[in-house]
């Protein structure tokens, strides 16, 4: 039995790894902040909760003592938020939790960072060779300087630090992309801006089991690992899909990428000028993301760790539908 903290517990990654360390008898403490209506939950699983903010360092160290293994999923998960929160969360919070790391004398740090830190390369398969490369975007920037200074206590403070780059992850309880997705379909608000833009979906389960392995396996110590479900889709494909679950029109309409990322630009300037709270529908981070043609390669985590997928992509696609069907229409839209 290992003595875990996971932070970010209530979020759609952190729940999932607080059920794969139930199943493994792990005692587990989780970091969630005052008031999430998600506490209960962790409550009746047995878990300990120490209720804080990542940018409280003081709380931060109190939950991290005693802890061997640390799983950070703490962080600011989109992109229309404050520059200011993003680096205080992303950034400052990173911080946080590496010092109480090296406090604790922890046996593993990972943390869950993103494919968007090796930027935009569409003549290449990317992996983990290449270098970090700001896409001057708040999320996948931010996310960089956080992984700059994981590496910096690595070094400095011989923490075991272990780095983790999904790519699309989906799953139950999905509410980041299927969930949002969903909404923009059964609203008819779904447009493209390029033809088949590719995306790499990782099933929740299948990063999940990763991040297990990983948590125990010394291989992992001073490494970072891409993570998808072994093989890629088309975003026009995907929603495809979750147009036949929900049983609404396939949506099929493009504009120019230009004019597209245009109208990007203006719903970004407006919606900063009258201080809007809600998200616009278009932001520039979207139209780059989904808007590409990535490639990554995930043959580095077989061959250092004999790990692979678990799951195929259509069957874990089918599995997030059977929890999508489950909703009520109004409760897809949470951002």
């Amino acid at each position: 039995m290992k003595k875990v903290l996971i932070t970010g517990a209530t979020g759609f990654i952190g729940s999932h790894l607080v059920d794969a360390n139930i199943a493994k008898d792990n005692d587990i403490r989780a970091y969630v902040l005052p008031k999430d209506p998600a506490i209960s939950n962790l409550e009746e699983k047995g878990v300990e909760v120490v209720l804080g903010d990542i940018r409280d360092y003081p709380l931060v160290r109190e939950a991290a003592a005693h802890r061997e293994i640390i799983f950070h999923c703490a962080a600011i998960v989109t992109d229309w938020a404050p520059r200011k929160l993003f680096r205080e969360v992303t950034v400052g919070g990173m911080e946080n939790i590496l010092k109480a790391a090296v406090d604790a004398g922890v046996s593993r740090f990972v943390d869950i960072s993103t494919n968007d830190v090796f930027g935009r390369h569409e003549d290449v398969v990317i992996d983990e060779t290449f270098s970090l490369s700001r896409w001057n975007e708040p999320y996948p920037d931010f996310k960089i300087e956080a992984e700059k200074l994981a590496w910096k206590y690595h070094k400095e403070h011989d923490l075991p630090v272990t780095m983790v780059y999904p790519c699309w992850v989906y799953g139950d309880n999905d509410f980041t992309f299927v969930a949002d997705l969903a909404d923009a379909i059964i609203k008819k608000n779904m447009i493209f801006w390029r033809k088949d833009v590719i995306v790499w979906p990782a099933y929740i389960e299948n990063l999940v089991d990763l991040l297990m392995v990983i948590s125990e396996d010394d291989r992992a110590i001073g490494n970072g690992y891409l993570i998808h479900d072994g093989e890629s889709t088309t975003l026009q494909e995907f929603c495809a899909g979750i147009s036949q679950a929900l049983g609404a029109p396939t949506p099929k309409f493009q504009i120019p990428y230009f004019a597209a990322y245009t109208v990007a630009l203006i719903m970004e300037f407006l919606w900063k000028l009258f201080g809007k709270k809600t998200r616009p529908l278009l932001t520039t981070y979207v139209m780059k993301n989904l808007g590409s043609r990535f490639q990554y390669s995930i043959e580095k985590s077989e061959r250092e760790l004999g790990w692979k997928p678990k799951i195929s992509y259509r069957e874990g696609f089918a599995k997030t539908m059977e929890w999508l069907v489950t909703l009520d229409k109004d409760a897809y839209k949470t951002k």
